[in-house]
């Protein structure tokens, strides 16, 4: 293993921790409002796609066939499917997370998904420099917004604000580890292994894209201006890939 990927890959994933650090405390300090959180959504899916358009797929036809790429997919597709059945339904209503027991469910799920993008960091810097920057802005302004709406959730299911908050920044070292383990694990792997991590990777990401940041920011009030910031964080990432 190269030293000089697992240090690229330390000081990459630095970014997104702190990210979801940050989230957290503007979440019980002083949340977005709807539009705000809207614009985030819109534009951190737009940069997603673009992470994963114009780095992800491309790595993929060059290191694995279809057959890799499938099965890589599929079980990505599986996973995210087996840990949705975690996830707690949402209850409506004012208080209604008062005396609930502690959502583990919850917290399970995001501690896997943030594993995996860390993993995507670890990967991403073994395919390059440009790569793993790239990947690790877009996961930065990914996982802003999931603690941003972690520790909402939690606070809504009863937790205190600080509790939420050290929960979710807790989680965080998630993406640390997923990101240490890929380097790790994958600098000087075979093509084929890691355009297997590439496709299970692209899965979470295009799942995250169209259930959840798309979705969620349909559900308040659309502008034009709202939807354009899909764009505008598509357009911005393809441009920093351009010049990396």
């Amino acid at each position: 293993m190269s030293g000089s990927a697992l240090q690229q890959a330390g000081l990459l994933v630095l970014f997104p921790v702190l990210a979801t650090v940050a989230g957290a405390v503007l979440a019980v300090l002083r949340p977005p409002g709807p539009r705000a959180t809207s614009a985030i959504q819109h534009f951190a899916a737009g940069v997603v796609l673009a992470a994963v358009a114009g780095e992800v797929l491309p790595d993929l036809r060059e290191r694995g066939g279809y057959g890799i790429t499938a099965l890589g997919f599929a079980l990505g597709v599986g996973l995210l499917l087996f840990m949705q059945r975690f996830e707690p339904e949402a209850e409506e209503g004012p208080g209604a997370g008062d005396g609930a027991a502690f959502p583990l469910g919850l917290v399970l799920v995001v501690g896997v998904d943030l594993v995996v993008d860390g993993l995507l960091v670890g990967v991403g810097v073994t395919l390059g420099q440009g790569a793993g920057l790239v990947l690790t802005v877009a996961l930065t302004l990914e996982v802003l917004f999931l603690g941003l709406a972690v520790t909402a959730q939690l606070v809504q299911a009863g937790v205190t604000r600080v509790r939420a908050a050290a929960t979710t920044s807790v989680l965080s070292l998630g993406v640390a580890l997923g990101a240490v383990a890929g380097a790790v694990l994958l600098d000087g792997a075979p093509d084929r292994a890691q355009a297997m991590v590439l496709a299970f990777a692209a899965a979470a990401l295009l799942w995250l894209v169209v259930e959840e940041l798309l979705v969620e920011a349909h559900e308040r009030t659309e502008t034009p201006l709202l939807t354009t910031m899909f764009f505008v964080g598509f357009i911005a990432l393809y441009g920093l890939e351009t010049l990396t």
